[in-house]
């Protein structure tokens, strides 16, 4: 990719970036952007529907001024609560534009349901055991230390590890630039060197943290 690259550190859910997307890439008259920024009162008046303000909301987006810029920076301190993501997708893609016509040079948002810190995306992880039982009180200790290792060296970081059950799930946030496949790989290789307890396949997503119900759901159809 050519050109400053930024991450959506928010986690914002993946229907709701769909929906602003598909509303962005429509057409809208902002031949007169002077005529919108004198609108600003309507963001903070009940008198105003929901989606008439998602629609003002990326039409300031889109203006990408230093005044459309504070309108929104304003907005999303507090926000109609229906409008807390969208506004935060507005203020970004505002900021971006912005940006990119001061600095003279593309610039590029990568988001995902999960967010990220910095230059590093966010995923939730699911290892299981091979046999369907729990993990015992070592296999825990030797998951997470393996997990800890292996994302420093990455220079990751380990945000939370849950037991339950057959299933490990784990949150982390990893650079842009490392294979997350081989990551994960390299883990589960390394704990089974003390035991092939870990099934090779795991289940791995930076659209949302699922409830062990979805899991074993997603693990089922798989072995189907």
């Amino acid at each position: 990719m050519t050109g400053n690259v930024a991450v959506l550190e928010h986690q914002i859910d993946a229907d709701t970036q769909l929906e602003y997307n598909h509303l962005a890439e429509q057409e809208m008259d902002i031949s007169n952007p002077d005529e919108i920024l004198q609108k600003k009162d309507t963001l903070n008046s009940p008198g105003y529907s929901i989606d008439y303000k998602k629609k003002y909301l990326v039409e300031l987006a889109k203006i990408g001024t230093v005044e459309s810029h504070q309108i929104l920076e304003n907005y999303i301190t507090l926000p109609d609560k229906e409008l807390k993501e969208w506004a935060v997708l507005a203020f970004q893609e505002n900021k971006m534009l912005l940006e990119s016509s001061l600095l003279d040079e593309n610039q590029i948002l990568i988001s995902t349901g999960l967010g990220g810190k910095g230059m590093k995306l966010r995923y939730f992880t699911v290892l299981q055991t091979i046999t369907g039982r729990g993990f015992s009180n070592y296999e825990k200790k030797l998951v997470k230390s393996e997990m800890q290792f292996s994302l420093k060296n990455n220079h990751g970081e380990l945000e939370s590890i849950h037991f339950n059950r057959e299933l490990c799930r784990i949150l982390s946030v990893i650079p842009l630039q490392i294979p997350i496949q081989q990551l994960f790989d390299k883990v589960i290789e390394e704990c089974n060197l003390c035991g092939d307890f870990i099934d090779h396949e795991c289940l791995i997503t930076n659209v949302k943290i699922l409830s062990g119900k979805q899991i074993r759901n997603l693990m089922a159809r798989k072995k189907g």
